[in-house]
């Protein structure tokens, strides 16, 4: 992969992403969220007019916020299960490549809240790829589901693409059926094989559980370990013997940019499901995932809370990203020590320093690590 300084600010860029993404107008759901945050920031350095359309921030604090970035995009307070007023978004604007972030995020929320959960999670990606259809500069799709797509299988090997949907809670059911609405669209109105004719091509991508600065949300471990020891209180863990794949946001928008930047050369081969996951060592359990964020902070303590009548959730969770490696070369760049770091510098940082330069500065490492692990 050849790589070229990009910019005034002088980071190292792939150049492929250069090559595609300057110019076009980008429109992405979820873009208040946190991983949409991270993307807008990331498109913008690209040279996209970025149009985002999402509900309002979680929290004044949310990096979306804090960076400023509801004034370095079209800023659009809308909701996915709008169908008439997101098409209006699409008729206006235009858009030639989308980003469908936009979803209810929580495992435990969805317990509360299923039909939400559906209603956003399911029919809003209807919402999405239906307006995808009817706009004609749409060219290039990519909607991220979640790792927790796949049915449960019974062993410990980490899950392929190709592996059963499914689904135990209400949330991981919604994002299995969200990929096989995606099937389903691409089949039946986005074809790989009739590529010539429609021009659009759409992926899925399933991503592991994705950390780093400006995230906010309850019940993720990082938000749920900052506040605590900002407030100077033990961090309280439900599930501290629980494994997940554990990676930097940039790791996994660095697979969504480049994936998309290949689905219109070879529709047939780049088209499809995805996983961007970390490699096998950074799958941690949540207790080391603590531990390691309160050696970065400095000082503070975590304990297991017990619940009863506790919500199921998996006890072990990977995914296999040979097929990531192979066919894009792409690889995790942060390895989990490296994300914990680059995480808790934000929020250790935020408050003192300029946080859109704050995560300017972290993707210019990240880039600069990028590149020479590509010479």
């Amino acid at each position: 992969m050849r790589i070229k300084v990009f910019g005034k600010y002088g980071k190292m860029m792939p150049f492929n992403l250069e090559e595609f993404y300057k110019g076009k107008v980008v429109l992405i759901t979820g873009h208040t969220g946190f991983k949409g945050s991270w993307l807008s920031l990331w498109l913008k350095v690209l040279g996209c007019d970025i149009v985002g359309y999402a509900l309002e921030p979680y929290t004044a604090r949310d990096n979306f916020v804090v960076t400023g970035l509801k004034d370095k995009v079209v800023h659009i307070i809308g909701d996915v299960r709008d169908y008439h007023r997101l098409k209006g978004v699409f008729e206006k604007y235009n858009p030639q490549i989308v980003f469908h972030l936009a979803a209810q995020p929580i495992v435990r929320e969805s317990y509360v809240s299923p039909k939400e959960t559906y209603d956003i999670n399911v029919g809003g990606t209807i919402n999405v790829l239906e307006c995808c259809r009817l706009t004609k500069s749409v060219g290039t799709i990519i909607n991220v589901t979640s790792d927790k797509c796949y049915k449960k299988n019974e062993s410990a090997r980490s899950y392929l693409e190709s592996d059963p949907l499914g689904g135990y809670d209400p949330y991981s059911s919604s994002k299995a059926c969200s990929e096989l609405i995606t099937e389903s669209y691409r089949a039946s109105f986005f074809n790989p094989r009739d590529f010539k004719k429609h021009g659009k091509s759409l992926s899925s991508v399933r991503a592991g559980n994705v950390i780093g600065g400006g995230d906010w949300q309850k019940d993720r471990i990082i938000p749920d370990c900052i506040k605590a020891l900002e407030s100077g209180k033990a961090i309280e863990i439900r599930t501290p013997m629980a494994t997940r794949p554990w990676q930097h946001v940039l790791d996994s928008l660095f697979g969504y940019l480049l994936l998309a930047s290949r689905m219109q050369d070879d529709a047939e081969k780049f088209c499809g499901a995805w996983n961007f996951g970390p490699d096998s060592r950074c799958i941690k359990k949540v207790g080391e995932i603590a531990d390691m964020v309160i050696a970065e902070w400095g000082k503070g303590s975590w304990k297991e809370v017990r619940e009863r009548n506790r919500p199921y959730e998996a006890m072990m969770l990977s995914l296999d990203i040979t097929k990531a490696r192979s066919f894009l070369d792409w690889a995790p760049v942060w390895g989990v020590k490296e994300a914990i770091k680059r995480t808790v510098e934000w929020y250790k940082a935020y408050e003192q320093t300029d946080p859109y330069q704050l995560c300017l500065g972290q993707l210019e490492e990240y880039l600069r690590m990028l590149s020479a692990g590509k010479k």
